[in-house]
């Protein structure tokens, strides 16, 4: 069984980001049919294998990438594409979007990458404010475009009538940043490269180990107090400057150079062993080549063997670990929007889970977050509440409580989806596993979203997002060569949300039309995996990948200038001939470097696209708040004196906004409305202290 087996997409054009968006269809059993799509490098020929020629015609979905004029010129409008097929869902993606000032500015991933603000985010705050930005590793624009595409377009399918999605590829690098760009809207905060401090190193640290590196987490107090007797008790480890958080953070250079003067005398592996021993987050930076073949990886079958270039290779299956049953069938309700009708349980806390019911409640789902006493998802204590939280319900349950879990029990059975990332056996032991909740209600979509998996001999590894980037290889291969690695921007679990909201839209589609229910057993690192294709067939096709900043095999110039102004950056990428002679005439003497030093960043970037050649000036937060073709596209939701970031699409059923809600607000209402409790029920309930 497949979840989209029946389903025809049209992939039309040899954009990246429609092949990555074609894959996750057809990696989901849809049958995807190309035209204009390529397979000239190892990355196109696997993102690309096995599709068929396209029906535009017969495809329930059309996906079509190119800026507005590249897709009038070879009739891919949606216009031209709505009247060769009135019925289908129709998915648009370009740089810069189809509508806005920049819609048809020239672009490459580079300049996305500066024009999105990741470029100033990716590698944190800096000791050398002339180390220029870079971009990461591997076409991250066109997966996070592609895995955007995918999710709109998905949810797009469950549109009354046939819907058009316009899909920005800027705007869906600035929402992994979603944490910044809500603070810089809320509160005109702007942030700085410049280290200050301890550079977040508290909370994610990189030690040097004797065969490369190890990052670890011990970011809270009980974490630390483990960290130090795993060192082996050092005496150090007692002073006062340390002793808390606080403390660590202001005399970090001290504390780092300690903790790497032990963690150099031992390999990579031995500290992360010894750390998830003692219960405390830590994974070594691997290289590519140390994840094809791994007993996790194998018991969970996540790579598959594939002929290119005249090789077999491993490359990324799905990192879904999907179990498929028969349920009773079910339909989507009826609404003006797609998931209107659907109710999802919401047990996800921090970034990736409530990332996935973000865009389902934006999408019209009726989504309940079911939060602890106390302070409730730790997401309240900083700006991710106010953005992730948007549009939904909120409850509290102490689920240590028994009346407690036989509320949550009573809410499945009444509920399409729930979706939980705790630690691996959490749910197990509340009596909330899927097994036990399946036998409830057969129709649950139930989704686990964990680090390494809920099966396998990894699988109780702790573990966050930003340790998953250092294991993958992402950390250690986004740099310059010789600066050692860091990590702070949390760009992994915003990205899982794009995959698992498609992933649930899909398994509603499948309920739907063939009563299948999937149950989802998402891995983080295997979707940190997905994305990185091409250092992967790079390490087994040829050489592996090293650090590299910003060069590029392809383009010259390629790279980051420095530009008049206090750390002012501009991202070019001169990729063709014509984009060459473009130069040339701008700059005679050929030294782009000189001719930006004295330029505004801004102005230089729009000098350069005006003649066709892609460039883009290093934005920050508070730019894409005043950005004009980012308020024009509508990608601002106003709120309060400020504004918070939309989704990155635009789509013709608009979205549902409403505000967060406060911890437990609508507790009364759920209980009273969903299960029919009276109201003294639900007194008793709160003096037990089942409602907190």
């Amino acid at each position: 069984m497949t979840i989209l087996a029946g389903l025809r997409v049209a992939q039309l054009g040899a954009g990246l980001a429609a092949a990555v968006c074609g894959r996750l269809f057809a990696d989901a059993g849809a049958s995807v049919g190309v035209v204009g799509a390529s397979a000239a490098t190892p990355l196109e020929a696997y993102l690309n294998h096995g599709k068929g020629a396209a029906d535009i015609e017969q495809a329930g979905l059309i996906v079509a990438e190119g800026a507005p004029a590249a897709l009038a010129e070879r009739g891919h409008s949606e216009s031209d594409l709505r009247q060769r097929n009135p019925k289908a869902a129709i998915v648009l993606i370009s740089p810069y979007g189809q509508i806005g000032p920049q819609a048809d500015d020239p672009a490459t991933d580079l300049t996305l990458i500066c024009a999105s603000g990741i470029a100033r985010l990716l590698t944190g705050e800096v000791d050398d404010i002339d180390e220029a930005p870079i971009r990461p590793i591997g076409h991250q624009s066109a997966f996070l475009g592609g895995l955007a595409a995918a999710c709109a377009g998905m949810h797009a399918l469950h549109a009354a009538t046939p819907a058009t999605v316009d899909v920005s590829i800027q705007d869906a690098l600035s929402t992994i940043a979603v944490t910044e760009l809500t603070r810089a809207g809320v509160s005109g905060k702007k942030w700085s490269r410049r280290r200050v401090a301890d550079g977040n190193g508290a909370t994610v640290c990189i030690l040097p180990a004797s065969d490369g590196f190890t990052a670890i987490s011990p970011r809270e107090d009980k974490q630390w107090a483990a960290w130090l007797v795993a060192m082996g008790s050092p005496a150090w480890g007692q002073e006062p400057r340390f002793r808390t958080k606080p403390d660590r953070v202001a005399n970090w250079d001290a504390l780092h150079a300690l903790m790497s003067e032990w963690s150099c005398q031992h390999p990579k592996q031995w500290i992360a062993d010894t750390a998830q021993a003692a219960r405390v987050p830590s994974f070594p930076l691997r290289e590519l080549q140390e994840h094809l073949d791994t007993p996790q990886a194998r018991h969970r079958g996540f790579f598959r063997p594939m002929e290119i270039a005249g090789r077999t290779v491993q490359v990324p299956g799905t990192p879904f670990g999907l179990t498929l049953s028969r349920g009773a069938g079910g339909a989507v309700g009826t609404g003006p929007m797609p998931l209107s009708g659907v109710r999802v349980l919401d047990f996800s806390w921090v970034i990736a889970g409530p990332t996935v019911t973000r865009y389902l409640a934006a999408a019209g789902a009726d989504v309940i977050k079911i939060e602890a006493p106390g302070k409730g998802d730790p997401g309240r204590g900083s700006e991710l509440h106010t953005v992730l939280g948007q549009a939904k319900r909120a409850i509290v349950l102490d689920l240590k409580k028994d009346e407690a879990r036989a509320i949550a029990r009573d809410l499945v059975a009444k509920s399409d989806v729930l979706v939980e990332n705790y630690a691996t056996g959490v749910m197990d032991r509340l009596g909330l596993g899927a097994d036990e909740l399946r036998a409830i209600n057969p129709n649950l979509i139930y989704v686990s979203a964990s680090g390494m998996g809920r099966t396998g001999p990894d699988a109780h590894a702790v573990a966050y997002g930003t340790l998953l980037q250092c294991y993958a290889g992402f950390a250690g291969l986004n740099r310059h060569p010789n600066v050692p690695p860091r990590v702070v921007l949390a760009w992994l679990d915003p990205m899982c949300g794009l995959l698992i909201a498609f992933m649930v839209a899909a398994s509603l589609w499948s309920r739907r039309q063939a009563g299948i229910v999937p149950r989802i057993d998402f891995s983080m690192i295997e979707a940190m995996l997905w994305t990185m294709a091409e250092p992967l067939l790079q390490t087994q096709l040829g050489a592996a990948p090293k650090p590299r900043g910003y060069a590029s095999d392809r383009c010259d110039p390629h790279g980051v200038f420095r530009c008049a102004g206090d750390d002012q950056w501009v991202g070019v990428a001169v990729c063709d001939d014509a984009e060459r002679r473009a130069l040339r005439d701008l700059v005679p003497d050929g030294d782009l470097a000189a001719w930006c030093r004295g330029r505004n960043a801004a102005d230089v970037a729009a000098t350069l696209a005006k003649a066709g050649i892609p460039a883009a000036s290093v934005t920050g937060s508070f730019d894409l708040v005043e950005s004009a073709h980012l308020r024009a596209r509508g990608f601002w939701d106003r709120f309060g004196g400020g504004v918070v970031p939309g989704l990155p699409w635009r789509a013709s059923y608009g979205r549902v906004i409403a505000p967060a809600p406060g911890l437990g607000e609508h507790t009364e209402e759920v209980l009273r409305d969903m299960l029919g409790l009276p109201q003294d029920k639900i007194a008793a309930l709160r003096a037990g202290g089942a409602l907190g």
